[in-house]
């Protein structure tokens, strides 16, 4: 049930949601007969706030008028759309179009392929966020022609992915390669055992405000005016460029523990590539994942294992986009993931 269907040409909308920013873009997918998709270019591109805070009604808005936007934009409306693909940061049932549980944005059960179905009179085809960024990675960036491929984005949270086959792989709850939900400290304080506790963006600035508060040095402080709340990833990655010692400590440390865990995955799976993505991977830049390629390479077992390679993404913004465009071009045909299309409310 995984995507047997080659990709139907024509024009997505592919939708990135993540926990701060959603990224939404008009994509022309085109292939030849009977192959995978082989041209696809993002030719207009929204960036919003997430603004989880209010609520799912309120996301739900926002990501409608940034949909609405993009296709005034193009001068065509939602159901003019060959389909739209959607990445959500949680577990995902794709097959019923249904997140299950994101973290980060406090949803639980949300059918959001038939909301949005319903609301816009076009076809949706739900995933998870990683999963279609890495689609679009496997496509079209650094995880061609990669098998085994996880991938790994580190941002809000950090969410991951796993291909086999050239396939998704989702396991019997639709968690496989969920890495952020894996505990690293078992028995941690709660809030501090997951690998999404102790390496996401937000845990990293969570800790760098507390020492901040205690008397610590950094030059974060500077380039925030003093304002603990402007410190986020672009923050970060300024004080690491420039060696700030704390900054540089924080997150050399959340790459070591990320490293080892990636490299323990790859004694486990016998990964030929993974890929790290996200606001906080792009901000740090490649000294960051050069700390985790080489403590992944470090704990491979056995020393025959240990040349795993670990690249960071090359499409950025555009990975969720073009990987969502993908999988809805897979899936439109594919009878598994018919959700189908109302005629829009009002």
């Amino acid at each position: 049930m995984q995507d047997p269907i080659p990709p139907r040409p024509g024009r997505y909308i592919g939708i990135d949601l993540g926990g701060t920013n959603m990224q939404i873009g008009l994509v022309d997918l085109d292939h030849e007969p009977g192959e995978c998709a082989q041209h696809a270019e993002v030719t207009i591109h929204r960036k919003l706030k997430t603004k989880a805070e209010l609520g799912l009604e309120g996301v739900l808005e926002r990501m409608l008028r940034g949909i609405q936007e993009v296709c005034d934009e193009a001068r065509i409306q939602p159901r003019d759309l060959t389909a739209i693909g959607l990445g959500a940061p949680s577990p995902v049932d794709p097959y019923r179009g249904i997140v299950i549980q994101a973290v980060n944005l406090r949803w639980n059960d949300v059918a959001l392929g038939e909301i949005l179905s319903r609301r816009l009179g076009t076809r949706v085809f739900l995933d998870n966020d990683v999963h279609v960024a890495l689609v679009g990675e496997a496509h079209f960036g650094a995880g061609a022609q990669a098998d085994p491929l996880l991938g790994v984005w580190v941002g809000t949270g950090v969410g991951g992915g796993l291909m086999l086959g050239g396939r998704i792989h989702y396991g019997k709850r639709y968690t496989a390669g969920e890495v952020g939900q894996m505990w690293l400290e078992p028995f941690g304080q709660p809030g501090l055992r997951t690998v999404e506790q102790f390496c996401s963006r937000t845990a990293l600035v969570n800790r760098l405000r507390q020492l901040i508060l205690s008397n610590h040095k950094t030059i974060a402080y500077d380039l925030v005016e003093g304002n603990l709340d402007r410190i986020r990833s672009k923050v970060l990655g300024q004080a690491y460029a420039r060696g700030d010692p704390l900054v540089c400590e924080l997150c050399d440390h959340a790459g070591l523990l990320l490293g080892t865990h990636i490299g323990s995955l790859h004694t486990l799976l016998g990964l030929e590539r993974c890929v790290l993505g996200g606001g906080l991977t792009e901000a740090l830049g490649e000294p960051w994942v050069e700390k985790v390629r080489a403590q992944a390479r470090r704990v491979s077992f056995p020393d025959s294992n240990k040349d795993l390679d670990v690249v960071a993404t090359v499409l950025e913004d555009d990975a969720g986009i073009l990987g969502a465009a993908v999988l809805a071009a897979q899936r439109i045909d594919d009878p598994a993931f018919q959700i189908p299309a109302r005629t829009p409310a009002g």
